[in-house]
């Protein structure tokens, strides 16, 4: 006749690999490196973007909003496409009664109307320095998203300036 293992015997052996199995289903942090999506996360809660950028992938969610992102992260808009659309004012452009920018236009922080379709949304990993951010990523913030991209989503009323606008990592522009 057979041994007849019980639950409470076989616990200590089935923890490990319980415990194994749970570490291995997290996804990464946001900002991490990745070559696929399911790197980041293997329920596809988060993508990887720009995978073969040089710089290797970056984990994050796609389609934040101000209050969506995980605690290591903001939401941060970037616009597709290079515009030369008329200047605006971000700080007043949005309270004019008549603002300079179309309905379907928002106001980019980099002063110009871009169309509301050219927006794309992803939680980035915040950080306080450049040492917060991995290689080949700088810590960006508000100047240098006016120069080379991104501008944070805030709450509503909220005006995007230097003390509002969280700092992020982002891919560092490759300086000749």
């Amino acid at each position: 006749m057979g041994r007849r293992l019980s639950i409470s015997s076989s616990l200590p052996l089935l923890l490990p690999l319980l415990l194994l199995g749970a570490l291995g289903a997290c996804g990464k942090e946001i900002g991490d490196s990745c070559s696929f999506a399911t790197d980041c996360d293997p329920n596809g809660n988060r993508i990887c973007i720009d995978p073969t950028a040089g710089q290797g992938g970056y984990c994050t969610i796609e389609g934040c909003d101000y209050s969506t992102c995980p605690d290591e992260a903001a939401c941060i808009r970037f616009f597709t496409g290079g515009f030369a659309n008329k200047a605006c004012d971000p700080t007043t452009d949005a309270t004019l009664a008549a603002p300079i920018c179309d309905l379907d236009e928002l106001c980019a922080i980099e002063g110009h109307c871009v169309p509301r379709s050219s927006e794309v949304r992803y939680c980035m990993k915040t950080c306080g320095d450049n040492g917060d951010c991995r290689d080949g990523y700088e810590c960006r913030d508000l100047n240098k998203a006016k120069q080379d991209g991104g501008e944070p989503v805030l709450a509503p009323g909220t005006p995007v300036t230097e003390k509002t606008a969280p700092k992020f990592c982002a891919v560092a522009p490759v300086t000749n």
